[in-house]
């Protein structure tokens, strides 16, 4: 089973299945990667430069020296996966220096998301700093304020730690029941990420702040709009990073070059990134970001603040919209869960609209705060179909239809839908985003 670079899902040929079909069992994965690997034997076994399917047994590759080794530049995805890439949405917003460009979830393996495809989100444009004139400022309820440069920063004792990051509007358009066509537009505003850095009570402690007043920091970026966010001193004492490197190099500028915060579990928004000064304070700063952004307009119309977790979720990347399944028989459903609140405990997986659930697998590893990835086998019989994932995490917390989120928070928001998410499959194959009733 695999993807092609149009999204559609390709089945191994129905006969492959036909044996253990007429006998009535249900298809298990080691009888569909038996009959794979026998149907790929006999294959091989033909004339050579004879085809099979369409391609050549003996492809002009394997006939020939290959290009040499690239002893200099950055090296690059194969041309054939020119399509695995980020896109935005059009109109989304009102000008692309403060636009949105989407993870594509469905073409990716594992929890980890390519620097590459990381999804983005400004407010002003993507500044280009420079790291030697880059500085980070820490004042505010402190005995010894700091500026550091970069060299600084790395200074101090690092840390790794695997973490996503997710947009506070992941899935706003869910909201208002807008049928967006496939999951990297439903739920691409997501990544993760191993991040490198400075644990941030690593620089509090150097600059002896005042534990007694000191409740809440403000983070301020260098870009354009000096975007402000107001964080919790519990947090900023727990797991909340200085992070300037990802997935093994440093930070790309798109996410934040050279230096950004990293709140793990919190809406992306406050992970400040081109990070360039932190305030210890003693209440919230109630900042643009925070009183006409980001904030969840409610049924009886009040605004709820600083809702900055993001609660237990989940997807499944595959099927999913505009992906086909071509012919009946296995394949294996397989998407992400997460949640602010810790690791996944468990994700179960309806194929028939939430009538009866099935428990996946969870791939290892399974961490604090970070994507995890679901497995479920299935045999396609052909019959449309209502796919569903359900998440829970260790907290207990499980995750909501559209229609148990609705009810409390009614549909004028755009923020923190973590709504259970249904593709229906068709009878030709063709997968479609809806909303069950």
């Amino acid at each position: 089973m695999k993807s092609d670079q149009r999204g559609r899902v390709i089945s191994a040929p129905e006969n492959h299945l036909s044996a253990v079909q007429l006998r009535g069992a249900r298809p298990s994965r080691r009888h569909f990667i038996r009959s794979s690997v026998a149907a790929t034997a006999f294959a091989a076994s033909g004339v050579a430069g004879q085809t099979s399917g369409g391609a050549t047994l003996v492809p002009p590759w394997t006939r020939s020296l290959g290009a040499a080794v690239v002893a200099t530049g950055y090296g690059m995805p194969s041309k054939h996966e020119v399509n695995v890439q980020r896109r935005q949405s059009p109109g989304l917003t009102p000008q692309p220096q403060a636009s949105i460009s989407f993870t594509p979830l469905q073409n990716l393996f594992g929890i980890i998301t390519p620097s590459g495809v990381h999804f983005e989100r400004h407010h002003s444009g993507m500044p280009e700093v420079d790291p030697a004139q880059h500085r980070l400022m820490i004042h505010g309820l402190v005995k010894r304020p700091l500026m550091l440069t970069m060299d600084d920063v790395m200074r101090f004792p690092s840390v790794s730690r695997i973490h996503f990051i997710e947009c506070g509007a992941n899935g706003g358009m869910e909201w208002a029941n807008v049928a967006v066509p496939t999951v990297q537009y439903t739920h691409g505003m997501i990544a993760c990420c191993e991040f490198t850095g400075v644990l941030l009570s690593t620089l509090l402690d150097e600059t002896g702040f005042d534990r007694s007043k000191g409740k809440f920091i403000l983070a301020e970026g260098a870009d354009g709009s000096a975007l402000t966010r107001t964080i919790p001193m519990e947090f900023a004492l727990n797991d909340v990073m200085v992070v300037y490197g990802q997935n093994g190099e440093m930070l790309r500028p798109e996410n934040g070059y050279p230096l950004r915060l990293l709140v793990p579990g919190v809406q992306g928004v406050s992970s400040v990134k081109w990070l360039r000064r932190l305030e210890v304070g003693d209440k919230p700063w109630n900042t643009r970001e925070e009183s006409l952004h980001y904030i969840d307009l409610l049924p009886d119309g009040m605004h709820r603040q600083y809702s900055g977790v993001q609660e237990v979720k989940s997807v499944i990347t595959m099927p999913s919209g505009g992906q086909k399944l071509v012919g009946r028989g296995y394949y294996e459903i397989t998407g992400l869960a997460s949640s602010g609140r810790g690791k996944i405990k468990r994700v179960d997986v309806s194929v028939d609209g939430g009538r009866n659930w099935q428990t996946a697998r969870l791939q290892e590893p399974v961490l604090n705060k970070a994507l995890t990835r679901f497995r479920l086998d299935w045999n396609w019989d052909g019959a449309p179909a209502l796919l569903q994932s359900r998440a829970v995490d260790e907290t207990g917390h499980v995750q909501p239809t559209i229609h148990q989120l609705r009810a409390v928070r009614g549909v004028r928001s755009i923020y923190h839908n973590n709504a259970v998410q249904t593709w229906r499959v068709q009878p030709d194959g063709e997968v479609w985003n809806v909303q069950v009733s």
